[in-house]
């Protein structure tokens, strides 16, 4: 058989390619990394919001502390200063402060300033979005809570617990204090019509919270309506556990029900969880209402 004439070999047929080099789409957790690291870098750039997140519990501790400190709760159960009977609060609100109003006020802001819209464009999905916001909100309120321990701890003479229970107690009301504070956040963000007014929506209903829930005031010393109200909503009930956590034992009895109600506490906490979520999936939206 001549040359002319030689068949042409078949090309062996091609290996399909890695998913890294195939165009495939990393999964929600790696983008919701990558996108933690961007929200990470943008807060840090933000010295005025980083200033008030890692700054407000403390500077309020160190207030009430201060004026108040020759005094203590006045009660027959037990006698403590008034930076411990009220860092709980504080912990509690820093709490709420990096979740729920952090992101009720910067999804709002994004949304209204075309940030969201851009970001649509982009494969990112919107759980991506959702979770580098969830890992932003867990590093930041970590931060300041470990800030303010180490400052009430060294600057005010707070103990902190001996025992591993009340720092697994800790733990668990933390992460679903900060969980539950976050998706209540995505989905109240959707209410402002506008980045402007985020602030003016947000901000009194966080205000309202700390006062009838046991942060400034003595929780016992509260009307007994007020109490009641503030049973609905989960600050009370972060703040109640972290009291759980700082407090000695016998404080307990007085609280509302005379004990530290923990499995109540894990309860509305996550009744509060899922509501979040099923509300903030339905209202999320990437563009303000009159854009269609």
């Amino acid at each position: 058989m001549s040359a002319a004439t030689a068949p042409v070999p078949t090309p062996a047929p091609a290996r399909a390619r890695p998913s890294s080099a195939g165009g495939h789409l990393p999964g929600v957790a790696r983008l919701a990394l990558v996108r933690a690291g961007v929200e990470l870098r943008q807060f840090w750039r933000e010295r005025d919001a980083v200033v008030f997140v890692f700054a407000y519990p403390i500077v309020m501790l160190a207030i009430f502390s201060t004026v108040f400190g020759a005094e203590d709760q006045g009660t027959d159960v037990a006698q403590i200063g008034y930076a411990q009977y009220f860092l709980p609060g504080m912990v509690a609100t820093g709490v709420m402060l990096t979740s729920f109003q952090q992101l009720a006020v910067s999804i709002a802001v994004e949304r209204d300033d075309g940030t969201l819209r851009r970001l649509r464009a982009t494969p990112l999905p919107a759980s991506g979005y959702v979770g580098g916001k969830v890992l932003l909100t867990l590093a930041t309120a970590v931060a300041q809570t470990a800030l303010l321990l180490a400052v009430a701890a060294l600057a005010f003479d707070v103990p902190m617990p001996s025992d591993a229970a009340d720092w697994v107690t800790f733990a668990w009301v933390f992460v679903l204090g900060t969980a539950t504070g976050t998706v209540c956040g995505v989905a109240f963000s959707s209410l402002p019509r506008s980045g402007r007014s985020a602030s003016a929506v947000v901000t009194p209903v966080v205000l309202v919270l700390q006062f009838i829930s046991g942060v400034f005031f003595a929780f016992f010393a509260l009307p007994s309506w007020m109490q009641t109200v503030a049973s609905v909503f989960p600050l009370k009930w972060i703040a109640q556990g972290m009291r759980s956590v700082f407090l000695p034992e016998e404080m307990a009895a007085l609280e509302t029900s005379g004990s530290w109600q923990l499995p109540a506490t894990a309860g509305v906490l996550v009744a509060w969880l899922i509501v979040g979520l099923v509300v903030g999936v339905r209202t999320f939206r990437w563009r303000r209402r009159d854009d269609g």
